[in-house]
């Protein structure tokens, strides 16, 4: 007897077979509809980067009660939390000395939480810890970062290593998941608790990337002048563009995963 197939599942195995050229097109499809449906439902577009920001906090709190509730971190990098907690304390040194504001209290209390999850990693939970797995060289992305600030910055009126600093915090979170899907490129399988918190880092990319493409929209161009001249206002737009592009095809997997009633995701390869 032939078995119903569901919508989702026809829709992703056409989407499956479609070329990479394809796929690429339908990914900015969707991403230019979900920016359009944003800009009507959502008035104050500000609203987006806190919303941001929460959505990273609940990904956050998802790795806590992974850690104390299963007491294990398989399936966590380290490299990658020690890059977000790098560009976090840069970031947080950035808003004290430039801009105060409700980002800052933000990013402290995912500062504090990212070092938790990097102490119980390193002590706690170490037997547990796939060092073999998580073997992405982190200082492939942390040189470039900082030679790519010291030629593309902001050009404000802030003393000249604070807007390196800024940038610098920019570029290194559009690439501070790498080490974290090296390690489920090499593992294949994710467990419920990783793939929601890395399901949330990609929610929180593609708002954070929403805020900033509806803010040039809404101002017509005149934000990236308020951010200075040069090459740096058409960096900060591509590098959302790039961190949230990292993580759309795993997302795609995990809204996939989540629709199929599957509670542990396997990844084909290729994926990440």
């Amino acid at each position: 007897m032939r078995t119903t197939r569901r919508p989702i599942q026809v829709v992703s195995t056409w989407v499956r077979r479609q070329p990479p050229k394809v796929k690429a097109f339908l990914a900015v499809i969707t991403g230019m509809a979900a920016l359009v449906l944003l800009r009507a439902i959502v008035h104050d577009h500000d609203n987006l980067f806190v919303a941001a920001e929460a959505v990273h906090s609940i990904g956050i709190s998802v790795l806590i009660y992974k850690l104390m509730k299963e007491k294990t971190c398989a399936g966590l990098s380290l490299k990658s939390q020690e890059l977000t907690a790098m560009f976090l304390a840069v970031r947080l040194y950035c808003s004290f000395v430039m801009e105060y504001d409700i980002h800052t209290l933000l990013d402290l209390a995912t500062l504090a939480t990212t070092l938790w999850v990097i102490y119980m990693i390193r002590f706690n939970l170490r037997s547990s810890y796939m060092e073999d797995k998580d073997n992405f060289l982190i200082y492939y992305v942390v040189i470039p970062c900082a030679a790519l600030a010291l030629l593309i910055h902001p050009s404000t009126s802030h003393f000249f290593v604070n807007r390196v600093f800024w940038a610098f915090c920019v570029y290194l979170e559009a690439v501070s998941v790498l080490p974290q899907l090296r390690v489920m490129q090499n593992t294949k399988i994710v467990e419920p608790f990783t793939a929601h918190y890395v399901f949330a880092l990609g929610v929180a990319r593609f708002l954070s990337c929403a805020h900033w493409v509806l803010q040039v929209l809404d101002s017509r161009g005149h934000l990236l002048v308020a951010l200075g001249y040069g090459l740096w206002p058409s960096m900060v737009l591509i590098s959302e563009i790039v961190q949230t592009f990292i993580l759309a095809d795993f997302c795609y997997y995990y809204v996939k995963s989540v629709f199929g009633g599957q509670l542990v995701m396997r990844l084909p390869s290729g994926v990440v």
